[in-house]
């Protein structure tokens, strides 16, 4: 029980960090029904930005913990939320009115790029950074094992749980968030009824950015070690939550996220790591083969 309560915790605290990506997905797709490839390396870029700013803060003499991390999560957003602006008029916006397959190979395009520009002015070797928040709650204790629950654990389910409700108020309560949802509906009747179209994609993209740079920040801090690759598969891991939970659905986004943290801890755990990946890929298929709209996605309804 001791082991299944810490492993519990364990993935719900991965699964946390997958929602926080697969928002960023869900949300440009249900805007411009395309999947941005590139998002996962935007949360790549935002954990090397988080990296590069803890150590100007600690070479400035800022070490108290709380003030550095809020210093860091708004660089890292301000900065990478700059690229995924960059990534919506360079990869998506010359090629909004093209065949739908063009902007995929581009956003594809953009994906490779990026990591081989972080590769070029990072290099390809782990960068490592020293435990920012130590110690931890200790739940369960025997005399065989420990069931403790870090503050880093709790620092990312309390930013994942706020996060969520600031987002899901601001597409319900906003004139953002009601321009969104228009252009969901239809772009072309929300152009002609006064709704900048343009502004509503750029600022959802960059909204987007803004959580992918949350959850690169909190998975540096909670594993201390990035390089450049990590973008490939978080962003991989992320997408297949997004559809797993429903794409589309902001809520379904973090469900999709939650449940593929969920199963890789624990296959982790009981059976063979090295097979992870593909139990997760597993359920994936298991839940399209009856739900082809994922757990909490809408199925389309075209009208003629």
């Amino acid at each position: 029980m001791e082991y299944f309560v810490q492993q519990l915790i364990n993935g719900v605290t991965l699964g946390a960090i997958y929602g926080l990506i697969a928002i960023g997905y869900t949300m440009v797709y249900g805007i411009i029904g395309m999947i941005n490839f590139a998002h996962g390396d935007i949360f790549m870029i935002g954990a090397f930005v988080g990296l590069i700013a803890f150590l100007i803060l600690g070479l400035a003499g800022i070490t108290w913990v709380p003030l550095a991390l809020i210093i860091v999560l708004i660089v890292a957003m301000l900065l990478t939320s700059v690229y995924g602006w960059t990534v919506e008029r360079l990869a998506y916006r010359p090629l909004r009115g093209s065949h739908r397959l063009a902007p995929l190979i581009s956003a594809i395009g953009m994906s490779i790029f990026l990591q081989n520009y972080v590769q070029i002015l990072q290099g390809a070797r782990v960068r490592p950074m020293p435990p920012v928040i130590q110690g931890g709650i200790t739940l369960m204790e025997t005399d065989a094992f420990v069931v403790q629950l870090s503050y880093v654990q709790i620092l990312i389910v309390l930013v994942t749980v706020a996060l969520m409700a600031t987002f899901a108020m601001i597409i319900a309560r906003t004139p953002l968030g009601r321009a969104q949802r228009a252009c969901e509906q239809d772009r072309t009747m929300a152009g002609l009824l006064g709704i900048n179209v343009d502004r509503t994609i750029s600022l959802t993209f960059v909204t987007g950015a803004a959580l992918a740079a949350v959850a690169g920040i909190l998975f540096l801090v909670y594993y201390g070690v990035i390089d450049f690759y990590i973008g490939f598969l978080a962003g991989i891991k992320a997408f297949t939550a997004a559809v797993l939970g429903g794409i589309g659905s902001l809520p379904g986004a973090m469900l999709g996220g939650l449940l593929i943290g969920l199963i890789e801890t624990f296959w982790s755990a009981y059976f063979t790591i090295e097979y992870k990946d593909v139990a997760a890929f597993s359920i994936l298929v298991l839940v399209l083969i009856f739900r082809p709209t994922g757990l909490l996605g809408r199925p389309e309804v075209e009208k003629v």
